[in-house]
């Protein structure tokens, strides 16, 4: 891996002299204070100290609401925090956490999800169990914006360990969600960080990238909470389809992590895929809640993924579900302008 790739910065190591904990617990934030109690109170509940772990929340210059209170009130000396001068997106961000971690494990914990009791003492385990891993990652409970479960993530293998052929299956499919997993620090200084050319699928690209390079660890408990809501950044690129075209591009900037005999079927597999993903899952959710524009964006997208016979037979059924929803948005649009005339010729 290049060391001075102008899309993924490398990571400087630290200075001789500074104080190495286990662990940093790093926190991104934009505008979610609302939920980050919930986050901080769940790695709190697992201190070792200040000595065994590093807690930092770094703030992309929030406008909506105030994280350094929720620090201060909370975190009470304990837990540091950086607010970013001014909003410099969340791969940025991501890159600042990084450079602030001070820690031989970093965990990226987004402020808006959390993590359960075991999570630190599991990973820790797995590192220690392994030397020569990269990185390791649990099971993972989906959550609503309430907090209540939704589902589990699949279930990779019944037993802790080293996962086989998990550079083929991570590259397949998007199977990491951020707040499960934990890198060492020396595999971002020598694979660099987050590529600054995406804006969703950073860390899928990143978790590939270290498959690539370095044996993964897998723990079955699910120890780790990922919140999905509108206000998310998952949720703001599904309703535009830019989660699609973030996709196409990440695809592309691994194809050259793949094997050369197998990176075109890999990544022909990886894109029909998260064609299906679109077209059969994110489009129809998108009408279940009367969003039309965003479903015909999802179907647009993920045929510039893959459009295989696979993906073709998902068509027809989704296609008339949107012509019915946008044929009743016109007649409820035609009726609010005929009663509003009606108004205005009545007065």
């Amino acid at each position: 891996m290049s060391q001075d790739h102008p899309y993924q910065t490398t990571l400087p190591s630290l200075p001789e002299g500074v104080s190495r904990p286990l662990w940093s617990v790093m926190i991104p934030t934009y505008n979610c204070a609302a939920y980050l109690r919930e986050t901080l109170t769940s790695v709190l509940a697992q201190d070792p100290g200040a000595d065994v772990m590093q807690i930092e929340v770094v703030d992309d210059h929030s406008t909506k609401d105030d994280p350094a209170a929720v620090v201060e009130k909370l975190g009470r000396g304990r837990v540091g925090f950086y607010q970013q001068p001014q909003n410099v997106g969340h791969t940025r961000n991501f890159q600042t956490c990084l450079e602030r971690s001070r820690g031989q494990l970093i965990h990226l914990l987004h402020g808006d999800d959390a993590v359960r009791n075991g999570f630190y003492h599991k990973m820790q385990v797995a590192f220690a169990n392994d030397p020569a891993i990269g990185a390791a990652f649990c099971r993972c409970i989906l959550m609503d914006d309430q907090s209540h479960w939704q589902s589990l993530v699949w279930l990779e293998r019944s037993h802790g360990g080293i996962l086989d052929n998990w550079l083929e299956r991570s590259a397949v499919e998007q199977r990491i969600q951020t707040p499960s997993i934990v890198v060492r620090r020396e595999v971002y200084e020598t694979l660099g960080t987050f590529d600054r050319r995406l804006s969703w699928t950073e860390d899928w690209e990143m978790w590939v990238r270290i498959a690539a390079h370095y044996p993964v660890w897998y723990e079955p408990e699910p120890l780790a909470l990922y919140r999905i809501h509108d206000n998310s950044s998952t949720g703001r690129h599904t309703v535009t389809g830019k989660n699609m075209e973030d996709v196409r591009r990440a695809i592309e900037i691994f194809q050259d992590y793949l094997p050369e005999g197998d990176a075109d079927r890999i990544t022909s597999q990886a894109s029909e895929n998260w064609a299906l993903e679109a077209i059969g899952y994110a489009a129809p959710n998108m009408l279940a809640v009367d969003n039309v524009s965003a479903a015909i964006a999802q179907v647009r997208e993920g045929l510039k993924c893959s459009h295989s016979l696979k993906v073709i037979k998902k068509l027809p059924p989704l296609v008339l579900q949107i012509g019915k929803k946008w044929l009743k948005k016109k007649i409820t649009m035609t009726q609010v302008t005929i009663d509003a005339t009606a108004d205005l010729v009545h007065k």
